[in-house]
């Protein structure tokens, strides 16, 4: 089993970020059930608009691609920006939507028998809404969602303080990066043993 997180927020690195290190969070709460894993920050490559496997002219995710699909669990990390996912985690989304047609030889999207989850944070509501949003791409490409699929943290609206900030992780997000792991890789492992049927 492996695990890949997208952290899509907007500022590449070295930037700090919030949903970097939710993102870490999680990771190492499946590391804990032996899911080793790697975070990518999505602003560092130079993933192009489009819904296509490759855009051409040194788009960056092909290869991202190819971690994806070697991926067992994938988390997207996003922030919440004006109510809505990051546009960086859109563009994630609309990527991913290219897997819809590419399957394998008993025509199962490549994505099936995968598991995704979310991690969201913010200064502003809308962590419901935006893993809503996530939960529902990632569901129409193929992935499945354990219960408990998403961990999030948001701060009092209008105000500075972000994740990162904070001086100790919240135990309310702490038991549930927790269980969002655990959840995930139950059901990883039984996908694994169990496969969907063909259509």
């Amino acid at each position: 089993m492996r695990a890949l997180a997208l952290v899509c927020t907007l500022n590449a690195s070295p930037a700090p970020s919030s949903s970097q290190r939710l993102a870490e969070q999680v990771m190492a709460q499946l590391a804990r059930h032996d899911v080793p894993g790697e975070v990518v920050r999505v602003a560092d490559h130079d993933v192009r608009p489009g819904i296509e496997v490759d855009m051409g002219d040194g788009d960056a995710w092909p290869a991202l691609r190819e971690k994806v699909l070697a991926a067992d669990i994938l988390l997207i990390a996003t922030p919440v920006w004006l109510g809505h996912p990051s546009s960086v985690c859109q563009r994630v989304l609309e990527r991913l939507n290219a897997e819809s047609s590419e399957t394998d030889d008993q025509g199962r999207p490549h994505l099936y028998g995968k598991v995704a989850a979310v991690a969201v944070v913010g200064n502003e509501d809308g962590a419901h809404k935006v893993s809503a949003d996530v939960f529902q791409g990632l569901n129409d490409v193929g992935f499945s969602l354990a219960p408990g699929a998403v961990t999030y943290w948001v701060g009092e609206a209008m105000q500075g303080t972000d994740y990162q900030d904070l001086d100790e992780t919240p135990e309310a997000v702490a038991s549930t990066t927790k269980a969002l792991a655990a959840n995930a890789v139950h059901l990883a492992r039984l996908l694994s043993d169990r496969p969907y049927p063909a259509a």
